[in-house]
């Protein structure tokens, strides 16, 4: 422990790397409060009304389009100025949840709601892509696990705060439109102070190493750019590895996610008491969800250095979905709680691995493609684990059946994973 402390104290003495993570912080703030705005506008707003299929439809119609599209942003990650594309996407989140917050206060629903919400998605995963790939560029090799836990942790516990404090401006705005489009509002405020940190970085500074003149790419170009991340990262057996795990992990969170929305929705009822139903019970399990993420970023450096960070992700998957099993089959809130604090501490530790590997596996001028391809297959098994499970989950989001085959799913994920490292 004491090694990992010096890490991160390293970590922090560098104000290039501060100065990436307050971009990310700000930015995940924003993007917590945007996400409550939005999900209590098509989830709890009494204005509005949804089921499975219409939560699992609003997904698919805010995620698949940019997932469809995203390898092709890869492409210019690689080429452009990461700074630049880091301060005028903020800028741009800033005008966008703007009118997501008009169309809301007007009581605007349908496609036009939907394909303002997409734009935020898209501009949003972007961010994120440059921030992951801009990292290396702020520490040291030997640093990058401890780098990753702590800056995509942190960001992780800054979405949730956002999203709590959220919640609490909602009992001063009130859960209809015109509270929601407050709040969706008010995320524009984290995005422009992120476009201010991160403008303080010289121009060349997060890479790419060759950074294109001209930022001209005819389609052919781009197709052959995209596919170039993406054989790129297949040739390396611990990056295909990597991405395999992560990917089949985002199919067993989506259909979770969907079956804890549900249960808050319709099952979980009563307001009041210690573990209460509704938004609010919703946001204790998010709240444990970032509990779990920071264990994850203080277990996972020194679990890393003790077996490895192949043994670490089996582990992490085998252990952590059965116990989601586990917990789900109680049925009670104070079970849902613990078993957000599970999957937080699951899904983080597989991801600080998951981008530790390919930060090292790949190099620099491959590696805005391969996080958008990453990205990109982690939205698209996430949005194809919703759609299945509105379809094979009740109203009430009680389902023994599903949670078995997660179970499996997970413990599968894990021997393939390992399977494949060893090949």
């Amino acid at each position: 422990m004491a090694e990992a402390g010096t890490t991160v104290r390293s970590l922090l003495a560098r104000r290039d790397f501060l100065r990436l993570l307050g971009t990310r912080l700000l930015s995940q703030f924003g993007d917590g409060v945007f996400q409550a705005a939005l999900a209590g506008t098509v989830l709890f707003n009494p204005q509005r009304a949804a089921d499975p299929v219409d939560v699992a439809a609003g997904f698919a119609v805010l995620l698949l389009p940019y997932s469809l599209v995203g390898p092709f942003a890869g492409v210019w990650l690689d080429r452009w100025s990461r700074r630049q594309v880091l301060l005028r996407a903020n800028v741009l989140r800033a005008g966008l949840v703007a009118v997501v917050a008009a169309l809301v206060l007007a009581g605007v629903q349908g496609p036009a709601f939907y394909a303002a919400g997409l734009a935020v998605f898209s501009v949003n995963r972007f961010v994120l892509a440059a921030l992951s790939a801009g990292l290396p560029h702020t520490t040291d090799e030997a640093s990058l696990v401890s780098a990753n836990a702590l800056s995509t942790t942190s960001g992780a516990v800054a979405t949730v705060t956002g999203g709590g404090v959220a919640l609490a401006l909602l009992q001063v705005t009130g859960s209809d439109d015109t509270g929601y489009a407050s709040l969706a509002l008010s995320a524009a405020l984290p995005y422009l102070g992120a476009a201010a940190v991160v403008a303080g970085f010289p121009r060349a500074h997060l890479g790419p190493d060759h950074m294109a003149r001209s930022a001209r790419l005819s389609v052919t170009q781009v197709l052959a750019g995209m596919a170039s991340g993406a054989q790129h990262a297949w040739r390396d057996r611990h990056a295909a590895a990597a991405l395999t795990a992560i990917s089949l992990h985002r199919i067993w969170y989506g259909l979770l996610t969907l079956m804890l929305l549900l249960l808050y929705r319709n099952t979980f009822t009563e307001e009041t008491g210690l573990f209460p139903g509704g938004l609010v019970g919703l946001g204790e399990v998010v709240a444990a969800g970032a509990v779990g993420t920071l264990t994850a970023a203080a277990v996972t450096p020194p679990a890393v250095r003790r077996i490895g960070k192949e043994r670490w992700v089996a582990l992490l998957l085998t252990v952590g979905g059965l116990a989601q099993v586990a917990l789900g089959l109680l049925l009670q809130p104070p079970a849902a709680v613990l078993a957000g604090f599970v999957l937080g501490l699951m899904g983080q530790g597989v991801k600080i691995c998951v981008d530790t590997t390919l930060q090292e596996s790949i190099d620099d001028d491959h590696r805005g493609r391969v996080f958008s391809v990453y990205d990109t297959l982690v939205n698209v098994g996430y949005v194809a684990a919703l759609v299945a499970g509105a379809f094979a989950l009740p109203a009430s989001g009680v389902s023994p059946p599903l949670l078995a085959v997660v179970g499996a799913g997970y413990v599968a994920t894990a021997l393939l994973h390992s399977r494949m490292t060893r090949r």
